[in-house]
């Protein structure tokens, strides 16, 4: 069996790396939205022009992103979202929500102090864990039947 992961949330910190060299000898492919921030901010100006109001610069950005976004969710067999502590990732979790809606098997990656914010989410989640190296075990698991030792 082979899963596709999307990567979904926070783009600050390295549980994207963490995951990815944690699950190296297992048969996932990860897919994720674009991390390199100001190009994520910048895209849909960069290729479609200039704005001046920054709500119209934005859009363009949200917009040019949602094309990768949707179809890494559409495709994946498995969505983990990380929400962060620093920042409010409202972008996360619309993405939570949109692969719920989609029947997709929902992962949620956050520490404790969201839980009572991310009730929703997580109750649309098929597990929440705290740590990068819980979300690979969960992967060995599905991909294989064997416990964490």
């Amino acid at each position: 069996m082979t899963l596709t992961v999307y990567l979904s949330g926070e783009i600050h910190t390295d549980w994207r790396d963490q995951i990815i060299a944690g699950a190296a000898d297992l048969d996932v492919s990860f897919d994720s939205p674009v991390t390199d921030h100001a190009a994520s901010d910048d895209c849909g100006v960069a290729i479609m022009g200039a704005e001046a109001d920054k709500f119209w610069h934005d859009r363009k950005g949200a917009q040019l992103n949602a094309i990768r976004t949707r179809k890494g969710i559409e495709m994946a067999d498995v969505v983990v979202v990380r929400f962060g502590d620093q920042y409010k990732q409202w972008n996360a979790a619309f993405d939570a929500g949109y692969a719920a809606a989609l029947g997709k098997s929902l992962v949620v990656l956050h520490g404790p102090d969201h839980a009572h914010a991310l009730k929703e989410v997580d109750a649309a989640a098929l597990a929440v864990v705290q740590e990068p190296a819980q979300v690979v075990q969960i992967l060995r698991y599905v991909l294989t039947g064997k416990l964490p030792q």
